[in-house]
């Protein structure tokens, strides 16, 4: 019964070897890894960290958790960056994250140090690097944006760049997260130091409201060798009253990038876009919202026509509710997406279809699958004869009259829509489409409801024009 007990009782993690505790603890914060040495004799007395890989600081996590940023609260945290970075081994590190949100960072240069040594490393592994400052500025020096080793990188914040000389042979991946101290001129630098990049990611979630000028990356993208892109530009930055400044902010959208493969847009509607080369782009997330500040009886600013233009090639769309009232009130026309195959669309109560089955016509006629998340939506009198929910006017009541539906020259094969809640609205346009797409096969419905099974006998019970689409697939 003892030897049982001292079987059970054993400390059978600490027989591991020291390079799979490595391990172990590189899938932890450094905080809890350096936190481990209390765990057993043998963890006192051995130094694991210099078997981690990855080494990832977060002040909220070494300062106390309610504690505000108040002075002495950043000397604990630099404190125990330089007590752990002495323990640790340079050329073993592969992943590199430092996360800095409060007071003064009048140490930095020895922390930035040990980032530029293990990048310096002959034998070193240093493959990525993610910093984050956000209460103070902080100029990275030019050695740290020259790199043989590194594949990833992100900066977010408030980091100054004065880029010179910049070359990552290596770097497929760069985040440039609300970087305020990143100009023009640099900006274009650091892109073109990257001959091998396929991902740029580029957003101002978090930006200064105040701040007069968006992140300059965000309307200049040139690059040979991207493949995904997701810029995200969600604060509506200049002045409205002072239309000169607000233009030249907002006038022109530039994206040149023959390898794009994948494109995620968000932002306000510029006045005009140049989408250049862009043969190879397959898929589009697009979430474009026209400007708050528009007065009656004056002309909506803004026009995607040549956005919509630069895409047509692509075979994957997925539209936002606000990108439906940009198309509609944007675009003066809307070219022919002979090669789209998936056309996925967002709806909500406040904003109407009139763009799905006007100007998006063309679209939805070469479209195979038709993706809907929600199909509640804003009814206007100009949703067309594609919609069931025509508002009651004398016009619309003149029309019932007409039996012809542009659904009937869809080749629609697959209608999935998530998130139906069962309205009238909602079956009611369920049953104009089930009654009207003639070349359906199948039919996807996710409920988003408690009384499921009751909603699922009404879809059931309706009538399915199509004769190779036999039923409804719950999801």
């Amino acid at each position: 019964m003892r030897s049982c007990c001292s079987s059970r009782d054993r400390d059978r993690i600490s027989d591991l070897p020291d390079e799979i505790l490595g391990k172990i603890l590189s899938l932890v914060p450094t905080k809890v890894a350096v936190s481990t040495s209390v765990l057993s004799k043998r963890w006192r007395m051995s130094n694991l960290l210099v078997h981690v890989d990855t080494l990832s600081f977060d002040e909220s996590m070494v300062v106390y958790p309610n504690e505000e940023a108040v002075s002495g609260s950043s000397d604990r945290f630099l404190d125990f960056l330089d007590k752990t970075l002495r323990n640790c081994l340079t050329k073993t590190i592969k992943k590199f994250s430092l996360s800095h949100r409060g007071g003064s960072f009048t140490r930095s240069p020895a922390i930035y140090g040990w980032i530029l040594s293990a990048l310096e490393e002959e034998q070193g592994c240093l493959e990525e690097v993610h910093l984050e400052c956000t209460r103070i500025e902080v100029n990275l020096e030019r050695k740290l944006l020259t790199s043989n080793t590194l594949v990833k990188l992100t900066l977010s914040r408030e980091y100054c760049l004065e880029v010179d000389r910049v070359y990552f042979p290596a770097l497929k991946s760069l985040s440039l997260l609300t970087v305020g101290g990143l100009d023009y001129n640099n900006y274009r630098r650091l892109i073109k130091g990257c001959p091998v990049l396929e991902d740029l990611i580029v957003t101002d979630i978090g930006a200064d409201t105040l701040d007069p000028y968006p992140p300059c990356c965000t309307t200049h993208v040139e690059s040979a060798s991207i493949k995904r892109l997701v810029l995200s530009v969600d604060m509506p930055y200049g002045d409205p009253n002072n239309l000169h400044s607000f233009h030249e902010l907002h006038d022109l959208t530039y994206v040149k990038a023959p390898s794009l493969v994948y494109l995620d847009y968000s932002s306000h509607v510029f006045m005009d876009y140049r989408f250049l080369d862009l043969d190879s782009l397959l898929r589009v997330r697009l979430n474009l919202k026209l400007w708050d500040h528009h007065k009656p009886n004056k002309p909506i600013y803004g026009d995607v026509t040549n956005l919509a233009a630069g895409i047509r090639n692509i075979t994957t769309l997925h539209l936002s509710p606000d990108s439906l009232e940009a198309f509609h009130f944007c675009c003066k026309s809307m070219p022919v997406f002979k090669n789209l195959l998936n056309l996925s669309i967002q709806s909500n109560n406040k904003k109407g279809w009139q763009i799905i089955f006007s100007r998006l016509l063309l679209v939805y006629t070469f479209s195979r699958l038709v993706f809907f998340r929600g199909l509640v939506h804003r009814v206007t009198d100009k949703c067309g004869d594609a919609c069931a929910c025509t508002p009651n006017n004398k016009h619309n009541k003149k029309m019932k009259s007409k039996v012809i539906s542009c659904l009937w020259t869809c080749p629609v094969k697959v209608l999935e829509i998530v998130e139906y809640g069962g309205s009238f609205q909602e079956l009611k346009q369920m049953r104009h489409f089930l009654g009207n797409l003639e070349s359906l096969e199948t039919v996807r419905v996710g409920i988003d409801a408690d009384n499921s099974m009751f909603l699922r006998a009404n879809l059931l019970a309706l009538p399915i024009v199509s004769p190779n689409c036999n039923n409804i697939d719950f999801i």
